[in-house]
């Protein structure tokens, strides 16, 4: 007599594939948790901290007189200043303060609000005046040009001048967003910064330093200054994506005011970088802001502020000098 079975459930073969997976998914977290913990054993905070409705920041200091902001890119934190030569040059005759954006290096980033651009200009604003700095020179490399143009927006009295570095101004389709997006997403993003990202994070991301200073190669000691392993923390992650998926509504949002800033504006970048687009973003904001200067290296890349120091330094400095200087004459330089 023939008998006839129902299944019941999974066979034991793929149940112990599944199995071994979330064995193997939970071994990783618990690596990928000890690594973070021991970056920061190693690497510990080199500034101080100041919080503001709720977060705490990391910032570092140094120099006297009229004061600079530096705000960093994606990817990277507050170091990268250091490691370019701008932080301890600009301090030789300013009050420098260089943060670590929400997320990234030791400032924190809440899971309880949404952090736009805008929304960190806003609490990064409210952290320098608590430290008591008054119009401030704004710098921002990369990711770092969008937080300071949400404080020149919305707060342009407080602005004394823009220095924007290989900045992303304009909406336009990225692929890098897409691929990144997914690490922001709750839950399933949670996965993927405790599992797959910091794997494929250290497979790819020397690649990833190099070509962002292409044509320029990669200082030999940039992970000295920078530990990557810093980098790779699931926090840091979860910041880069996020940042990543807001950079676009971003740039929509401020493309509508570039026309009518009207404190001193010096846009840098370099000819060669392959992250973002020069003529269809730098080129494209000199044009609009009519009394604006933009310097492109043709040797240079999107780390620009290590190949143009001297340069960011001189707009700096003739922006601090006269709080009330005219406009600056429109020009296209390049330098070698």
């Amino acid at each position: 007599m023939a008998r006839s079975f129902k299944k019941t459930g999974a066979s034991p073969g793929k149940a112990g594939a599944i199995a071994a997976a979330a064995t193997a998914a939970v071994l990783t977290a618990l690596w990928v948790q000890h690594r973070a913990r021991k970056a920061e054993r190693e690497n510990p905070p080199v500034g101080r901290f100041v919080e503001v409705d709720g977060v705490r920041l990391h910032y570092i200091e140094k120099g006297q007189g009229a004061a600079v902001v530096l705000l960093h890119g994606n990817t990277v934190y507050l170091q990268d200043f250091i490691g370019s030569g701008l932080f301890d040059r600009l301090a030789e005759n300013h009050r420098v303060i260089a943060f670590d954006r929400p997320g990234f290096g030791y400032s924190e980033r809440p899971r309880n609000r949404v952090w736009t651009a805008q929304a960190q200009a806003v609490l990064l604003k409210k952290a320098l005046a608590k430290i008591d700095v008054e119009r401030p020179v704004l710098v921002g490399h990369s990711w770092g040009t969008l937080v300071a143009l949400g404080m020149a927006v919305d707060a342009p009295s407080f602005v004394r001048g823009l220095v924007l570095v290989s900045g992303y101004y304009y909406p336009t389709a990225r692929l890098d967003v897409a691929l990144t997006a997914p690490a922001a997403v709750p839950l399933v993003g949670d996965v993927l910064r405790y599992t797959v990202s910091p794997l494929t994070g250290r497979l790819l991301l020397k690649r990833t330093v190099k070509a962002m200073f292409a044509p320029a190669p990669m200082p030999e000691n940039f992970f000295d200054v920078m530990p990557r392993e810093m980098m790779l923390r699931p926090i840091q992650i979860r910041a880069e994506a996020e940042d990543a998926a807001f950079m676009i509504p971003a740039a929509a949002h401020f493309r509508h005011h570039y026309s009518k800033f009207s404190m001193p504006v010096s846009i840098f970048a370099g000819a060669g970088d392959l992250v973002v687009d020069v003529e269809a973003h730098s080129a494209r904001l000199h044009r609009e802001i009519s009394h604006s200067t933009l310097t492109v290296s043709p040797g240079a890349g999107h780390m620009v502020h290590y190949t143009l120091a001297d340069e960011i330094v001189d707009a700096i400095d003739s922006m601090s000098d006269h709080a009330t200087m005219a406009r600056p004459t429109p020009a296209v330089a390049e330098s070698t």
